[in-house]
């Protein structure tokens, strides 16, 4: 019986071929899907696979993880347009029941420190620590990201090996204060609204604006010895209520 995170990987990689078999893992009763601006339920991803197919997409799984019920994939996609996502899936008898995602169009060069949105550690380590690591991402995006309380980040971060991924930013604790002080009226973190965790990689997902924009926040983090080390990020807007093709919410 294969994975969770290997039916994850075949169902993403449906995408390329538009096999309807890829989304046989998802249950079509009982389905239900957070992106807006996509169908809700078993047909509806098996026409949208088939028709991205059509378009010669290439997907890329570059990270993926497992929390309990909960599948978490970092992904590369080259559609129409090239964009990096993250996936999240909910497994609920052994099928799955519940998908969200968070897409970003990928800049075509590297940040600052020469980073992309995709490359780094891929290994997760520290399994026994999942739980430490996730409380220590919540009180991070709590009291840093939501309270502004910039004076707390040499807590959280560790200064000498901090590796940043997001395409505007640079490594290191100066520069990630200098760019969340310079954000701090344009970039607002509002709610969390879900922490997934394996070993040494959480995921956070966040509801708040950027630039008066209504958009959802999706950061992943790397910690080790009890410091964030490494981190990834997509932002992407929420599209308006008179857009969406489903009820169920972005979040």
């Amino acid at each position: 019986m294969p994975s969770k995170k290997e039916q994850i990987c075949t169902l993403l990689k449906g995408i390329e071929t538009g096999d309807p078999q890829s989304v046989t893992v998802v249950n079509e009763s009982k389905y239900i899907q957070h992106n807006p601006l996509t169908r809700t339920g078993n047909v509806g991803l098996a026409e949208l696979f088939m028709r991205l197919s059509k378009t010669n997409p290439h997907v890329e799984i570059v990270r993926v993880f497992e929390d309990g019920d909960y599948v978490f994939a970092h992904t590369d996609y080259d559609f129409n347009v090239i964009e990096v996502g993250f996936e999240v899936f909910r497994f609920e008898k052994g099928l799955v029941v519940e998908h969200w995602d968070n897409l970003q169009l990928k800049p075509n060069r590297p940040n600052l420190s020469g980073h992309t949105m995709l490359d780094g550690t891929v290994e997760v380590t520290d399994h026994a620590k999942t739980e430490e690591n996730r409380a220590l991402i919540r009180s991070f995006v709590d009291e840093v990201l939501v309270s502004g309380q910039l004076d707390r980040l040499d807590r959280y971060i560790d200064s000498e090996r901090y590796i940043e991924h997001n395409h505007s930013m640079a490594d290191g604790l100066a520069a990630l204060r200098e760019a969340l002080s310079l954000n701090d009226k344009q970039r607002t973190y509002d709610k969390i609204h879900r922490l997934l965790a394996e070993g040494s990689f959480v995921l956070c997902v966040t509801e708040g604006s950027l630039d008066g924009t209504h958009v959802s926040y999706y950061d992943l983090f790397r910690i080790a010895n009890g410091k964030i080390v490494e981190h990834w990020d997509t932002v992407d807007e929420v599209p308006p209520r008179s857009q969406w093709v489903n009820d169920n919410g972005k979040f």
